[in-house]
């Protein structure tokens, strides 16, 4: 709920809202505008800044009809590649795109440009130095233009000059509050919340919703739309029938104002969704795939190249482990244990064998304890350093695993008297990725045995974390934690 200070402020800031004025106002629907109105600029003004500064570094004569085309070219696929991402065309939007997104775009449009001026043969007739300054005079001010735009967008939002005044039709305090809230996250100073309507709400002018005074029925919605204090009507309840949708719409359509509606789902599941589109249809999307594409490329190659690396180097240290694995008990050198993989498919995991073959359990249903009686003096070393992990580079090799992931557990792992799946909600989640041979809950001292449904439950945690938040820098930060915290680490045995 928002405090008692802030209600106050936002009532006061409708207060000044309210009251006629001279100053010239235009709604948030002007941003986008702006935008494209700024980047075209750009473009505009790199050409002659691009053609003094190569005229005064190289002082050469260029043929201009070939970097007009060019330039014209690479700015079209420019404003097609912004216009794809939805950036002139989200009209609460206040810059969301990055300020990197934009020049990686006009970088790529000037990579098509120059693709089609070789592909009509005319390189010869083509400036290189020209081209490098020009591109890098459209990615300098339109990164610069981004900072400027961002300040001189708030400061004239904060003014008053874009405002974009909404009136949220429905009175439930709950829907209200969780309503506002998610608006304050957006942190968009262009959007101000006039109040609160509804014409079934049996409430007094002088009451307040949440933080929001309550304004009244359609009468005096209607009322101060006409009088221009109103620029759109947001729907938020929770229970709206197709024939309450239709009233509602009915009788604000006398008016000139935007009217949308919050999907009751998208307040009860926010922030955990994001809004997508399936052709021209709005979903509210629950859950993505954490790795596709180019991160997925670049995870593989990351494993790949971790892994091959790591087999060289560490080859005398396997051979010597299984030498002694092999001299100082009976069995084989390798154990191998059916584990959960991607997807939740079961893959053969290998180690070095560190138990005695006669007490092993393959099923993982028994715990390793400290002090263990099934483990041999090799094996407890081996654990101790965590070489027994380390035949499953091979897994790495073979595709089933990651050098970093959540851990892969045992089919029939327990913590407790329950297993880990039925003991530990949203367990499954963790199998959206391959899982590693480290990961971030092993190097956060979770590593090891899991006595209880709390640090079950953190271990989970941390993995889901890992798999949302999962970027390149993350993995190698987990891979130096990981050596450093092998000769230190107290729960390993």
């Amino acid at each position: 709920m928002f405090s008692r200070g802030k209600g106050t402020a936002r009532r006061e800031r409708v207060a000044t809202v309210v009251r006629p004025t001279r100053v010239r106002r235009f709604t948030s629907n002007v941003i986008p505008s702006l935008i494209f109105v700024v980047d075209l600029l750009c473009l505009l003004i790199s050409m002659p800044a691009a053609l003094l500064l190569y005229e005064f570094s190289v002082g050469l004569a260029v043929v201009p009809g070939v970097h007009t085309a060019a330039a014209f070219i690479a700015g079209v696929a420019f404003f097609l590649i912004r216009q794809s991402r939805g950036v002139y065309s989200q009209s609460l939007a206040m810059l969301r795109s990055s300020d990197a997104a934009v020049a990686l775009d006009y970088v790529f449009a000037a990579l098509l440009s120059s693709a089609i001026v070789w592909q009509f043969g005319l390189v010869d007739e083509f400036s290189r130095g020209l081209t490098l300054w020009y591109v890098g005079s459209c990615v300098g001010s339109l990164l610069v233009s981004r900072f400027v735009l961002r300040a001189l967008l708030h400061r004239l939002a904060v003014g008053g000059r874009i405002r974009q005044r909404v009136v949220l039709y429905g009175a439930d305090t709950e829907i209200v509050e969780r309503t506002c809230r998610m608006l304050d996250l957006q942190a968009l100073p262009q959007l101000l919340l006039v109040g609160v309507a509804d014409d079934y709400a049996r409430r007094s002018r002088d009451e307040t919703v949440g933080d929001l005074p309550f304004i009244g029925g359609f009468s005096e919605l209607l009322a101060m739309a006409r009088d221009g204090e109103v620029d759109q009507v947001l729907i938020a309840l929770a229970d709206l029938t197709r024939d309450r949708l239709d009233l509602i719409l009915d009788k604000l359509s006398e008016v000139a104002i935007d009217i949308s509606l919050i999907p009751r789902e998208a307040i009860a599941l926010a922030p955990d969704y994001r809004v997508n589109f399936v052709g021209a249809i709005p979903v509210l999307t629950l859950w993505q795939r954490p790795m596709r594409d180019g991160d997925t490329l670049l995870k593989d190659a990351e494993d790949l190249f971790i892994a091959a690396v790591a087999l060289v180097f560490l080859s005398p240290l396997l051979l010597v482990t299984a030498l002694a694995i092999k001299v100082t008990s009976r069995g084989p050198v390798l154990f191998k244990q059916p584990r959960f993989g991607f997807n939740n498919r079961e893959i053969m995991v290998y180690k070095f064998r560190s138990m005695y073959v006669d007490r092993q359990d393959v099923s993982g249903a028994e715990r390793t304890r400290k002090g263990d009686p099934r483990i041999t003096p090799v094996g407890r070393l081996i654990r101790k350093l965590s070489i027994d992990e380390l035949p499953q580079i091979w897994n790495v090799l073979r595709g089933e695993m990651s050098i970093v992931g959540p851990r892969p557990h045992a089919t029939h792992m327990k913590v407790g008297d329950h297993y880990y799946f039925d003991a530990v909600k949203g367990y499954a989640a963790r199998h959206r990725v391959k899982p590693g041979i480290t990961g971030l809950a092993q190097v956060r001292g979770l590593r090891g045995e899991i006595q209880t449904i709390e640090r079950a439950k953190r271990r989970v945690e941390l993995d889901r974390y890992y798999i949302d938040h999962w970027s390149l820098t993350l993995d190698l930060k987990i891979i130096v934690q990981t050596v450093a915290n092998i000769l230190f680490d107290k729960n390993a045995y």
